[in-house]
């Protein structure tokens, strides 16, 4: 009889870490897929950022080696793909919206 309630005992604690391990690898495994998502939405938002500043830097160059003002312009356009590139990123973390073209705010008339 004491037999038999050790094996009782011992099955349902068996039991409970079988759950309890499994609870833990889907926590592991939720937490790697959150982690690589926080690393894809950065590698965009840099992209993001960098990728304006390279075709203002371009826009830049191109228009001071076609007007001859050396580095004026290219200087001007950096800049200015520099501000697109941080209003990119930010619109991408949502925090700022996107301009609504055409499109009037409801005024509840």
């Amino acid at each position: 009889m004491a037999e038999d309630d050790f094996e009782e005992r011992r099955e349902r604690l068996k039991r409970q870490l079988a759950a309890h391990k499994q609870a833990e690898e889907a926590e592991k495994a939720r937490e790697q897929r959150s982690s690589m998502a926080g690393y894809a939405a950065a590698f965009r938002l840099s992209t993001e950022f960098i990728s304006a500043i390279v075709v203002g830097l371009a826009l830049g160059y191109l228009a001071d080696w076609g007007l001859g003002t050396t580095p004026w312009l290219m200087i001007v356009f950096l800049l200015l793909g520099f501000a697109a590139g941080v209003l990119n990123v930010l619109r991408s973390a949502g925090l700022i919206q996107s301009p609504q073209i055409g499109k009037r705010p409801h005024d509840g008339r």
